[in-house]
C-alpha cells in the first residue's frame, strides 16, 4: 500500500494548493491513505475547525498537529470530538484532543497515526521519550501499519526516533522545521523515515513568512508582525510504500510539485 504523508500546510496558499491539487495527486501517485500536517493552515499559525474540515474534504484521511495547536481557542471542543485530527500526545493529560488514532485506507486497512512534539527546544509537558512505547503498543493493537509525525525542532531528536522505531512502526517522518531534507531512507528493521518532509506554501519566503519581514525581526530584534507569503508555492512531502500485512516499508520518496 501507498502512504502520502503533505508537511506542514502554511496559510491560504498552502492550503489553496491542497484543496485544489490534493485529490489529483492521490490518483496520480496511487495513494491509499493520505495524512497532512496542518498545524500552521490558519494564517500561517494554527487551525480552526473549519479549516480542518475542508483539508479533510479535500481529500486528507487524517491531520496532524504540532506547538501551535492552540493557537486558534475554538479548536479544542473540535479536537475532543473529532477523530481524525490528532495533537502532540505528549501534551498536559488534561488537554483536549488524542495523539493516536486509527483511520482506513481505501481498501479499508487499518492506519495508525501518531503526532508527538520533540522535547528539545519545544518544551511539551512531557517527554515524547515517556509515552512513546505505549503509543505505539496501542496502535499496534490495531494494526501493523503506522505512521509517526516527530514534530521537532532537533534534527538529533528526529533522527533517535527513528532508530528506536525501528522495525515497530512503518515510518518515522519529522515535520516543523519547514525544510525538505535529503535523507530519505528505509531502515534495517523496515521502518522509513524522514528528518523533515517539508512545506507546503509559499516557497519564496522565510519558512512560509514574508522574508522582508522575517529579517526584519532578524537583523533588529524587534518583534513585527509576521504575514504569510504568496509566491513560490509547492506541495511537499513523502511518499511510503509498504505491506500492509507487516507494516514494513519496502520505500520512500520525496514529494515536491507545485501547488
Amino acid at each position: 500500500m501507498k502512504i502520502l504523508f503533505i508537511g506542514d500546510v502554511v496559510g491560504r496558499p498552502g492550503r489553496t494548493a491542497i484543496e485544489e491539487r490534493l485529490q489529483s495527486l492521490r490518483d496520480e501517485l496511487d495513494v491509499d491513505v493520505c495524512i497532512v500536517n496542518a498545524e500552521n493552515v490558519a494564517d500561517g499559525v494554527g487551525i480552526t475547525p473549519k479549516l480542518a474540515e475542508r483539508l479533510l474534504a479535500s481529500g486528507a484521511d487524517a491531520l496532524t498537529l504540532g506547538n501551535h495547536t492552540w493557537r486558534r481557542g475554538e479548536i479544542g471542543p473540535y479536537l475532543e470530538t473529532s477523530a481524525r485530527v490528532v495533537r502532540p500526545a505528549n501534551f498536559a493529560t488534561s488537554a483536549p484532543g488524542r495523539g493516536v488514532t486509527v483511520v482506513l485506507a481505501r481498501d479499508g486497512t487499518k492506519v495508525g497515526v501518531i503526532n508527538l512534539l520533540g522535547s528539545l527546544f519545544l518544551d511539551p509537558a512531557h517527554s515524547l521519550w515517556e509515552s512513546v512505547d505505549e503509543l505505539v503498543e496501542e496502535a499496534r493493537r490495531e494494526t501493523p501499519v503506522i505512521l509517526v509525525d516527530i514534530h521537532a525542532e532537533a534534527t538529533s531528536e528526529k533522527v533517535a526516533l527513528a532508530h528506536w522505531l525501528d522495525g515497530r512502526v512503518t515510518a518515522v517522518l519529522g515535520t516543523h522545521t519547514h525544510v525538505q531534507t535529503s535523507d530519505a531512507r528505509v531502515q534495517p528493521g523496515g521502518t522509513a523515515a524522514l528528518t523533515d518532509v517539508g512545506m507546503t506554501g509559499p516557497h519564496d519566503s522565510v519558512i512560509g513568512v514574508e522574508a522582508r519581514l522575517a529579517i526584519h525581526r532578524m537583523r533588529t530584534g524587534m518583534p513585527v508582525r509576521f504575514e504569510t507569503a504568496h509566491g513560490g508555492v509547492r506541495i511537499e512531502g513523502a511518499l511510503i510504500e509498504c505491506d500492509a500485512t507487516t507494516g514494513r516499508a519496502s520505500s520512500i520518496e520525496l514529494v515536491r510539485v507545485p501547488g
